[in-house]
């Protein structure tokens, strides 16, 4: 059966049906099993571009309810966002404020930390690091729901580690990532016979390559070779060769992958079946592995949604014949913003790579000589959001140094908005809609005490932070709403369609599945509220 499972989910190679037009009238209780899925990098501009040519599984999601949805802060990154799909919080309150901090007080040489890694285990680091969930905050869906229920089970499976860990929280009973040639989990987690079968069927795959994909008709006018530094890209169809591991994540076999050993741990532990709700949570890695590797645009993209698409398509089939009641939800992490040189070609001419001189260490010079402070490096960080100053400095310099580093960014021409550590707190917990927010809000939405910089650095619209494209040539991570704003997707048997256009944060996703099983969550340890569901004069809300 797994077998066959995985050559349907690796590549679907014929387009699945469309749903039926009257579903069948929606279920009064509560659904034996709720399927969490994040697409990483999934923007609603990807959305709404490809909406027309789904046919699988995106488009019966696409057929059930839609919201315009937000990760609402400024800290666009992985990390971040799956923080904030399954814990009704944003990463102000979960902890995780990036993909990787700055911690200058750390006792171990290596001073940036993994937000997924436990620092304090003797030789991890962050590059080679122990995974861990020690650094969020909050509990998941699912730990809630191991606490008002033992019985039920939580399985996480999903293409990095980070995306694993932080949806499924500190309670799951199963926790799987990809590890670069198969499916690993926490150490000392022993590996269960249902992925030593998935691991060897797709290193079976592995070897035997992939020959290059069919073009649909509508991704004909995306193949359009783009030159980005060294690199051409554009018009790429994920040909692999035998035994060839590196483009694996690059590519729609990756997403296959991850489903395939989300379908065998449905049918190995029969989730759904048992005496309380269980929950399957799906990181679906490889759109952002081909937005950062090749762009938004081009046959990449095109062909990584189209098998997507049809990969879920096939799942959702699976889990139909099954018998069980399932209510899935699909959103990403981010959005997603394509590389300057096609953003140029396509009449965006203020599109633009961040200047070499914006990293933190050119900048930290600058601030060192106008303070006459010689060669000291006094500033920590990355050419954008968080930076860190030296805690050693006196309390006295640390305010000028923090003075003058302000005004030297400011006075950058690639630099939109910079704000202090100070200033982000005085600024009160942002409500409302979140496409309305200041800047200086969706900062506060990120900015977590002892964990955010001194001050955030907020980059000009279109400015990527990639100076000299290498293995990526775009990226995310922005302030801006096209790396902020996501599809939410919620999708049940019998469920009657509509579309929210108003935005709607990722936040809201924990309350309004808890609402839909019945679990009591106090609103005041979350920042998200219930969606209604019901597209009539009903609530789902409880």
């Amino acid at each position: 059966m797994l077998a066959r499972l995985l050559a349907t989910a690796m590549l679907v190679t014929v387009p699945v049906a469309a749903q039926e037009a009257t579903p069948a009238p929606a279920p009064a209780t509560p659904p034996k099993l709720i399927v969490a899925i994040s697409v990483d990098q999934f923007s609603t501009d990807l959305f709404a571009e490809y909406r027309p040519y789904f046919t699988g599984g995106l488009a019966r999601l696409a057929g059930g309810v839609v919201f315009s949805g937000y990760q609402s802060h400024a800290a666009t990154e992985t990390c971040p966002g799956h923080s904030t799909i399954l814990t009704g919080s944003r990463p102000a309150r979960t902890g995780i404020v990036a993909n990787d901090w700055v911690d200058l007080k750390t006792a171990r040489e290596d001073t940036t930390i993994y937000c997924a890694e436990d620092e304090r285990v003797p030789g991890s680091t962050s590059e080679k690091y122990t995974v861990s969930p020690v650094h969020l905050m909050v509990p998941t869906l699912g730990d809630r729901m191991k606490a008002a229920s033992p019985a039920t089970r939580v399985v996480s499976v999903a293409g990095k580690d980070r995306a694993a860990v932080m949806m499924g929280g500190k309670s799951t009973d199963q926790t799987w990532w990809w590890g670069g040639k198969g499916f690993v989990s926490y150490t000392g987690t022993a590996e269960v016979p249902v992925v030593t079968r998935a691991n060897a069927m797709i290193a079976e795959r592995i070897a035997k390559g992939q020959p290059a994909l069919e073009l649909p008709d509508y991704c004909k006018p995306r193949d359009v070779a783009v030159t980005a530094g060294s690199r051409t890209v554009g018009t790429g169809r994920f040909e692999r060769a035998p035994g060839d591991v590196r483009p694996f994540r690059a590519s729609p076999e990756f997403d296959g992958a991850v489903l395939t050993l989300a379908t065998a741990f449905f049918e190995d532990m029969k989730l759904g079946r048992g005496a309380a709700t269980d929950v399957l949570i799906i990181g679906a890695s490889a759109t952002d592995y081909v937005g950062h590797g090749f762009g938004t645009e081009g046959t990449e993209m095109c062909l990584q949604l189209t098998h997507l698409d049809r990969q879920l398509g096939a799942f959702f089939d699976m889990l139909d014949k099954s018998g069980v009641d399932y209510q899935v939800v699909l959103t990403a992490d981010h959005g997603g913003h394509d590389l300057p040189e096609r953003n140029v070609m396509h009449g965006v001419p203020d599109a633009a790579r961040a200047q070499a001189g914006l990293s933190s260490k050119p900048m930290s010079d600058k601030v060192a000589a106008a303070l006459k402070l010689g060669e000291q490096r006094v500033l920590w960080g990355g050419n954008f959001g968080d930076i860190y100053l030296d805690p050693k400095l006196s309390p006295k310099l640390r305010a000028r140094v923090l003075a003058e580093a302000v005004a030297q960014y400011r006075a950058h021409p690639q630099v939109a908005a910079v704000f202090t550590g100070a200033e982000i707190m005085a600024t009160p917990s942002p409500s409302g809609p979140p496409e309305s927010w200041t800047l200086i809000q969706r900062v506060r939405a990120s900015y977590y005490p002892g964990r955010s910089g001194d001050f955030y650095v907020a980059l000009k619209p279109r400015v990527t932070p990639i100076p000299v494209p290498g293995g990526a040539v775009a990226t995310h991570g922005s302030i801006w709403d096209y790396d902020r704003r996501v599809p939410i997707l919620f999708w049940r048997k019998g469920v009657t369609p509509f579309n929210q256009p108003n935005g709607v944060e990722t936040a809201d996703i924990l309350p309004t599945l808890a609402s839909v099983i019945g679990l009591k969550v106090d609103p005041s340890e979350i920042d998200g509220r219930c969606l209604d569901l019901d597209s009539g004069p009903g609530s789902t809300c409880r």
